[in-house]
């Protein structure tokens, strides 16, 4: 299993239905609870944020993978299909 980093800003709305997309995948697959994240509030942590190429949150890492990276008018839908993506590849 690998680690995933997610990038994120507290106050950001496609964050929060990230987060909200990670809790309904964790609540209906027990394997995706095991996933081990690193969380990064980029405002909090920028000298981690800055090692990684990405230009909007929330954004997904595996390794120095971009597996995911939210865009403007992202719906909620687009966002779960995506972040479970993430968890299956850290799965594999």
């Amino acid at each position: 299993m690998k680690k995933v980093t997610f990038f994120y800003l507290e106050a950001c709305p496609y964050c929060k239905n990230a987060r909200r997309a990670m809790d309904e995948l964790k609540a209906g697959d027990a394997r995706y609870r095991a996933i081990e994240m690193d969380w990064v509030e980029e405002s909090e942590r920028p000298e981690v944020a800055e090692k990684y190429d990405y230009y909007s949150v929330p954004t997904m890492f595996i390794g120095s993978e971009k597996l995911y990276e939210a865009h403007k008018g992202e719906e909620y839908e687009e966002c779960k299909t995506n972040v479970k993506r993430v968890f299956e590849a850290a799965l594999a």
